[in-house]
C-alpha cells in the first residue's frame, strides 16, 4: 500500500467519522519555542490549553514534522528519520477514551478492502499506564486496558508501564494525561518474543493515544510532575506514524525503504556505481542521503533557506551531510540537481505546493552544494595546515579542538576530517570533539527549555483568555471604550496596577494594533478620570488577547474598570504608509525577479521599512532604480487599498500571498492594492490609497543569508528628510569643488582617478625602497632544519608589496630549499605572504600550508598555492608567534 493511500484511508475514515479534516501546518510554525514542528500536536498547544477555541470538536491532520536531535542515528536504525509525516485524530471536549481506542481499533485491524489498514488483529499488542508509578494512579490506567479488553485484545498483550512511556504532557504546567500506545508484532525474524516490554524493535509503535484529563501544577521530570486537578473538558490528541505504518505494510524492514524515499536510494546507488544491501557502511550512506534529501525539500519548500543560524542552520546541515554521504560513496561531482528531482517528484502528489515553489527551492539547494563544494576545498587547505602543525610539534594526534573547531566554524565534516586525518598518519581525538559537540548540544537544549520555559509566563494570560478576549476595532476606530480583562505584573496576575509601575493590561476592546506580521505596534495612551498610562508595547501573548504594556502614570486601574484607549494618529499614519509601502516592494521585486522573489521576513515602523526575500544574486543598479522607481509609480498611481473578508480557499484560487510559517483561520483578510497588482493575506493596518505613502526612498540592498536578500527604504516625510540631506551633502560638495551639481560625477571621477595615480607612484616608490633593502634581508636569512627562512615584520607595508618583495626574495636565496614568511600591513589589520622555491617544495614546505600556520597566530586565516600564498588576521601583536610557528613547521 502506497503511503501517499495510507495518508488518504486515515483521513477518510475520520472524515466519515465526523471529523474536520485540517491542512497540514507549515514545518515553519509560529511558535517562539520551536525551531519546526516536531509533533502532530503542535499547531493544536492553544486549543489544549484553552487560549482559544478549537475549530471544531473533531479533527484530523496528516502533519508534516521534522525532528534533528538523533541525526547522527538517522540511517543506522530503522526508523530514525529527520522528516515525518504524523497522522492524528483530535477530540475537545467530544468522545474521549473509549472513542479514541474503538477508532483506532477499526481504522488498525478493518480489512483493507473497507478502507483500512488490515492490521492481523493477533499480531496487536497495546501498552497503558501501570500500577503504581504516581499516587493518583494506584492501579495504574485500569479505564483503559478494560476498553481493550472489550474490543478483543485478550490482557496477555495489554503491557502496564512507567510514567516515562506511557503518561505525556508538555513539560510544562498545563494539560496532561495517561496514554496507550499500539504496537504491531513483526515476527521472531526480529527479536525475543514478549511485547514491547522485551523488544522494542520485534515490537514496532506505530500510535500513540494521549488522554487529555488533567491539569498539571508542576513538572519536573517526565515521571515526576504534580496533578492540580481535573480538566473541565477532556481531550483526545493521537500520533500514528505514517512511515512506520507504511513500511509494515509495504513489507519492508525500515523506513528508507519505503515508496517515498527509496528511489532515492536507488538513485544516490545509481550515482556511485553501489549495489544498495551489499555493504554496511554504504547502505548507511544512502539511507543517509534518502532521509536528509527528503527533509531538506519539504523544509526549503516551506520557505526555509541555508544559512548560519536556527533554521537555516539545520538545513544546511542535512544539505551537507547528503553531499558529504555521496563523497563517502565515491561521488565527486554536483548531485543535488540528479537526486533532488527524484524526490520532488516522490512527494509532490501529497504536497502539490512542492511543485509551485520548485524554481526557488532548486535554485537554493544548488547554490548551496556550490558553496560547501568551495567549503571543502578551502577546509582541506585549514586541515592540511592544522596536521603540519600538529606534526611539527610532534604529536601524532589532531587534538579535538581542532577538529571541532574545522567542524563548527568551517562546516568541514567530522568523517572527513578523520579521513583525511588517517591518511596523514594521524589519529583525532574523538573523545575531546564528541566532548565539545555533547557541550554544544547542551548549550542548545538549554536554551530549548529557556525558551520552552518562557511558556511558563504565558499561564497569567491563559487564565484571563478563559474569562473571554480581546476585539481589535483598530481597522476603523482609532479610540475606543475597553474593559480592564485582567492585569499581569511579573507573570502574574495582579489586583491592582499604581503610579510608576510597569504593567501588562488586558483590554476587551482595543483599536491597538499588537505587533505581528513584521508590522510595530501602535503607540498612544490609555485613559480614565484620574488615570493615564503611557502605552510602551503591544502584544498578542496568546491567542484572542492582546496587551498592553503600560507605564502608570497617574491613578490606580483595578480589573473590570473602562479605560479609554486612544491610538497616536500622526505614528498609526506613518506606520500603516510603511506597511502599504511593503506590500508595493513585494509586488515590485516579484515583478523584477519572477514568482521565486518570496517574501522571507519584514519589519516596518512609522518611516521606515525593510523587506527580505528568496533571491540567490543581489540587485544590479538597474534593478535597485527599477525597484525605486516602479515602487514610486505604484504609489503615485494612487491604487485603492481595500480589505477583504473570504474564505481561505478563496483567497488563495484569487492568488493571494500568504507568509510562510503563519497560521491562517478559514476566514482570511484579503488586501488589495490597484486589483491584482498587490494581493496578500494580512491582519495589519494599512492606508486607503497608496498616494498616502508619499515617496519611497531605497536604501540599500544586501544578503543577510544564502539565497535571503534584504532591501531597506524610508517612506513619506522621512523619504524627503533623507533625500534633503542627500541634497544639502551635494551642494556642500558642489561649492568646495566650485562645480554645478550635474558637474560632480565627472570632477570627482578625475579627482579619484588623480589619486589612483599618486597612490601607485607612491608605492612604486615604496617597493623600490623594499627591493633596496632586499639584499640585507636575503644575507639574514636563518637556517631552520633543512630550510633556508626569512622571516620579517614590515608595519605598513600592503599585501601587494608584501607579494613582490617575496617573489624578489626568493630569487636571491638561490636554490637551497628556502622560504620567505612576511608580515605587514597594520596592528589590527596584519597581512602574510608565504613565498617557497622549488627546492623547498620538494621537501615537502608547501606555501598554502604555511601561510595557514601563520596567519591563525595572527587572529585569521590564509590559503593559496604550494609556491605562493597570502593571508590575513585581526591581530599584529601575534607576528612573532606566527613566525615561530612556521618554524616549528619547517622543523618538523
Amino acid at each position: 500500500m502506497l503511503t501517499a493511500e495510507i495518508r488518504r484511508r486515515f483521513l477518510d475514515f475520520f472524515e466519515r467519522n465526523g471529523h474536520k479534516i485540517l491542512p497540514s501546518a507549515s514545518l515553519v510554525y509560529n511558535d517562539p519555542t520551536l525551531l519546526f514542528v516536531n509533533a502532530g500536536m503542535v499547531p493544536f498547544k492553544s486549543y489544549f490549553v484553552g487560549a482559544e477555541p478549537p475549530p471544531a470538536p473533531r479533527v484530523a491532520t496528516c502533519q508534516k514534522c521534522v525532528r534533528t536531535l538523533d541525526i547522527d542515528d538517522v540511517g543506522k536504525t530503522t526508523r530514525h528519520g529527520t522528516f515525518f509525516q504524523m497522522l492524528g485524530n483530535f477530540a475537545f471536549a467530544d468522545y474521549f477514551k473509549a472513542g479514541a481506542i474503538e477508532f483506532a481499533w477499526k481504522l488498525v485491524t478493518g480489512p483493507q478492502s473497507e478502507g483500512g489498514f488490515g492490521f492481523d488483529p493477533d499480531k496487536i499488542w497495546v501498552t497503558v499506564l501501570g500500577p503504581g508509578y504516581h499516587p493518583d494512579y494506584p492501579e495504574g490506567d485500569a479505564e483503559a486496558r478494560e476498553l481493550w479488553r472489550a474490543v478483543g485484545i485478550p490482557d496477555e498483550r495489554i503491557q502496564g508501564r512507567s510514567l516515562k512511556d506511557n503518561y505525556w504532557n508538555m513539560g510544562v504546567p498545563g494539560p496532561g494525561g495517561p496514554c496507550s500506545e499500539i504496537y504491531v508484532d513483526r515476527g521472531p525474524d526480529f527479536g525475543a518474543d514478549g511485547g514491547p516490554v522485551v523488544d522494542e524493535d520485534r515490537f514496532l509503535e506505530i500510535w500513540n493515544l494521549v488522554f487529555q484529563q488533567e491539569d498539571l501544577s508542576a513538572v519536573r521530570a517526565k515521571d515526576d510532575f504534580d496533578i492540580a486537578r481535573q480538566l473541565p473538558s477532556q481531550n483526545i490528541d493521537t500520533g500514528a506514524g505514517l512511515e512506520r505504518i507504511a513500511y509494515l505494510l509495504q513489507g519492508k524492514d525500515n523506513m528508507y525503504e519505503i515508496d517515498e524515499i527509496f528511489p532515492v536510494i536507488e538513485k544516490a546507488a545509481e550515482l556511485a556505481g553501489k549495489v544498495y544491501g551489499e555493504n554496511r557502511d554504504d547502505d548507511v550512506r544512502m539511507r543517509v542521503v534518502g532521509d536528509h534529501i527528503r527533509s531538506a525539500l519539504m523544509l526549503m519548500t516551506d520557505g526555509v533557506a541555508p544559512g548560519n543560524e536556527a533554521r537555516g542552520y539545520v538545513l544546511r546541515r542535512l544539505l551537507r551531510r547528503s553531499i558529504r554521504s555521496m563523497r563517502l560513496l565515491g561521488v565527486e561531482s554536483k548531485v543535488l540537481p540528479a537526486l533532488l528531482p527524484v524526490s520532488r517528484d516522490l512527494m509532490s502528489a501529497s504536497y502539490p505546493e512542492i511543485l509551485k515553489e520548485w524554481d526557488r527551492v532548486s535554485a537554493n539547494a544548488y547554490a548551496e552544494e556550490d558553496a560547501f563544494r568551495r567549503t571543502l576545498a578551502a577546509g582541506t587547505q585549514i586541515f592540511e595546515a592544522a596536521a603540519s602543525q600538529a606534526k611539527g610539534a610532534g604529536a601524532s594526534v589532531l587534538s579535538g579542538e581542532r577538529a571541532f573547531q574545522l567542524h563548527d566554524t568551517y562546516g568541514f565534516p567530522i568523517d572527513l576530517t578523520l579521513e583525511m586525518a588517517s591518511e596523514q598518519g594521524l589519529d583525532v581525538d574523538r573523545d575531546g570533539f564528541k566532548r565539545l559537540m555533547q557541550e554544544q548540544k547542551d548549550r542548545a537544549k538549554a536554551d530549548a527549555r529557556a525558551k520552552k520555559g518562557g511558556a511558563v509566563d504565558t499561564a497569567a494570560f491563559t487564565d484571563v483568555r478563559r474569562a473571554g478576549e480581546s476585539r481589535f476595532v483598530g481597522y476603523s476606530d482609532l479610540s475606543a471604550e475597553g474593559r480592564v480583562l485582567g492585569i499581569v505584573s511579573g507573570g502574574r496576575l495582579v489586583d491592582a496596577a499604581h503610579p510608576g509601575e510597569i504593567v501588562e493590561i488586558v483590554l476587551d476592546a482595543t483599536p491597538f494594533y499588537a505587533e505581528s506580521g513584521g508590522q510595530d505596534a501602535d503607540s498612544g495612551i490609555l485613559t480614565a478620570n484620574g488615570v493615564q498610562l503611557d502605552v510602551l508595547d503591544v502584544q498578542k501573548p496568546v491567542d484572542g488577547l492582546i496587551s498592553h504594556k503600560v507605564l502608570v502614570g497617574e491613578g490606580e486601574v483595578r480589573p473590570g474598570d473602562t479605560l479609554l484607549a486612544s491610538v497616536d494618529p500622526v505614528a498609526r499614519r506613518h506606520g500603516a504608509a510603511s506597511h502599504s509601502a511593503t506590500h508595493i516592494v513585494h509586488a515590485v521585486l516579484r515583478k523584477i525577479l519572477g514568482p521565486t522573489a518570496v517574501q522571507a521576513g519584514s519589519y516596518n515602523k512609522p518611516g521606515y521599512l525593510r523587506f527580505d526575500f528568496n533571491a540567490n544574486a543581489g540587485l544590479s543598479k538597474g534593478m535597485r532604480e527599477e525597484l525605486e522607481g516602479l515602487s514610486n509609480e505604484a504609489i503615485d498611481a494612487g491604487y485603492d487599498v481595500t480589505d477583504t473578508q473570504m474564505s481561505l480557499a478563496d483567497a488563495k484560487a484569487l492568488g493571494a500571498m500568504a507568509m510562510f510559517g503563519e497560521k491562517y483561520p478559514d476566514v482570511v483578510r484579503v488586501v488589495e492594492m490597484g486589483g491584482p497588482f498587490s494581493r496578500e493575506l494580512c491582519g495589519g493596518t494599512h492606508v486607503t490609497n497608496t498616494a498616502q505613502i508619499g515617496m519611497l526612498t531605497l536604501l540599500g540592498e544586501s544578503s543577510i543569508g544564502s539565497g535571503v536578500r534584504r532591501v531597506e527604504a524610508l517612506t513619506g516625510k522621512d523619504a524627503f528628510a533623507h533625500l534633503a540631506k542627500e541634497r544639502a551633502l551635494v551642494a556642500t560638495l558642489a561649492d568646495l569643488l566650485k562645480a554645478q551639481p550635474e558637474q560632480l560625477e565627472d570632477r570627482v571621477g578625475r579627482m579619484v582617478a588623480q589619486l589612483k595615480a599618486a597612490e601607485k607612484e607612491v608605492a612604486d616608490l615604496r617597493a623600490k625602497e623594499l627591493l633596496g633593502n632586499a639584499a640585507a634581508l636575503a644575507a639574514s636569512a636563518e637556517t631552520v632544519g633543512s630550510y633556508r627562512l626569512v622571516a620579517r615584520q614590515l608595519s605598513g607595508v600592503g599585501g601587494n608589496d608584501l607579494r613582490t618583495l617575496g617573489i624578489d626574495l626568493r630569487e636571491r636565496l638561490g636554490s637551497d630549499a628556502s622560504v620567505v614568511a612576511l608580515v605587514g600591513g597594520t596592528d589590527d589589520k596584519p597581512v602574510v605572504t608565504v613565498v617557497t622555491n622549488d627546492a623547498a617544495r620538494a621537501a615537502g614546505a608547501k606555501a598554502g600550508v604555511l601561510v595557514g600556520v601563520a596567519a591563525e597566530k595572527l587572529g585569521g586565516r590564509g590559503g593559496g598555492k604550494d609556491d605562493i600564498a597570502q593571508g590575513g588576521g585581526s591581530n599584529g601583536a601575534g607576528a612573532a608567534d606566527a613566525f615561530a610557528a612556521v618554524r616549528a613547521a619547517l622543523a618538523g
